[in-house]
């Protein structure tokens, strides 16, 4: 029996995360696995029943499981707490930290449906597959904050520190990762700037020598932005530290069409976490409107990465895939032709499309 720890969160959190779990709950059937689902609070809703944003009631059913399921955290309702009590800091980042989650892995997959989805050209996108290795728990995000008055005002400070064995594991998961692809690994940095980006370099330069058969190109962030609009498929496995990594698969995202198609897993710990790649959309909560999708598809990693279970992940993306080349819509990707879908009937959809798959009938 698999324990799987179910997190809504806020804002559209508590719509899209129950249809991953009515995916779950038909890939259970359909494969034999047996799941066995609890719920907790977390983020903003956290705050309002005990007061703190991740309960350590939460946190030890999270330890307990198997793996996580999260929907979204944060909202402006919750923006005014000082920052150790915001939900983004004193939920997310700890739960990270506190389960070991030092790899965040985002596939940058485009669905051939949603090639008019996109703002850029068919041309420029068709064929993108890319895979996203994020450094979790270093960097800015976690190095000391402070402010300290000087003369004239204010100065704010955050400190991004990296050490060579952290930079080491996401490296060596990186190549590990691009192994089973393609070959290629691009590692993003700025190391014509800052010290810890130069220690990134050196430490992947080094680890590259374990990997020959792995072709290791560098990149700066400034240049790795403008090529993945200009240029995605020469991209198969990145590899960047937390925050150029935050940013840059937000703007991947545009490649497959939606942030909403966007899914995420993250790794390293002995429970690993699934959320989609977007917020908690606080301006569309509880009108059916939030697209599944990415939460569903993370779902399926969690499928492939917790439970070793490759068939069922994949026909949960090629569900997926089915419900879209059928023309079948949320809001947010709706196109000439389509039908528009509430989050529900989008989560309805793909466990048809399971139901089909696994019939044969597709």
């Amino acid at each position: 029996m698999f324990r799987i720890a179910v997190l809504p969160g806020d804002g559209i959190g508590p719509e899209i995360v129950p249809e991953a779990v009515k995916v779950l709950r038909a890939c259970s059937g359909l494969f034999g696995l047996d799941f066995t689902f609890t719920e907790a609070p977390v983020g903003g809703a956290a705050i309002e029943l005990t007061g703190h944003p991740l309960p350590e009631e939460t946190l030890a059913l999270c330890r307990g499981s198997d793996a996580i399921i999260l929907g979204a955290i944060g909202g402006p309702r919750w923006d005014h707490l000082p920052l150790e009590r915001r939900p983004e800091a004193a939920a997310l980042l700890p739960l990270r930290k506190e389960l070991g989650l030092f790899a965040n892995l985002r596939p940058v997959e485009l669905y051939e449906a949603l090639l008019d989805a996109s703002p850029l050209k068919q041309e420029v996108i068709a064929g993108t597959d890319i895979l996203v290795v994020r450094e979790l728990t270093g960097g800015l995000y976690f190095g000391e904050k402070r402010r300290e008055q000087i003369p004239g005002g204010e100065r704010a400070i955050d400190t991004l520190v990296y050490t060579s064995s952290e930079i080491e594991r996401i490296g060596r998961l990186a190549f590990e990762a691009a192994r089973s692809r393609r070959k290629l690994l691009h590692s993003i940095d700025k190391a014509n700037v800052l010290e810890s980006s130069r220690l990134w370099r050196e430490v992947m330069e080094r680890l590259q020598k374990e990997y020959p058969d792995i072709e290791l190109k560098h990149m700066y962030v400034d240049n790795a932005a403008m090529q993945l609009v200009n240029w995605p498929k020469q991209f198969d496995v990145i590899v960047t530290e937390n925050m150029f990594g935050d940013i840059l698969t937000d703007q991947a995202s545009v490649l497959t069409g939606s942030i909403g198609m966007l899914a995420s897993a993250s790794i390293g710990g002995q429970v690993a976490l699934y959320e989609p790649a977007h917020g908690s959309a606080p301006d569309i909560a509880a009108r059916n409107e939030a697209n599944p999708l990415a939460t569903i598809l993370s779902a399926g990693l969690m499928l492939r990465f917790s439970f070793n279970h490759e068939a069922a992940a994949r026909a949960i993306e090629e569900a997926v895939a089915r419900v879209l080349a059928d023309g079948y819509r949320t809001r947010e990707l709706m196109q000439p032709g389509c039908r528009e879908l509430g989050t529900a009937e989008m989560g309805d959809r793909v466990v048809e499309a399971l139901l089909k798959l696994k019939e044969g009938s597709l």
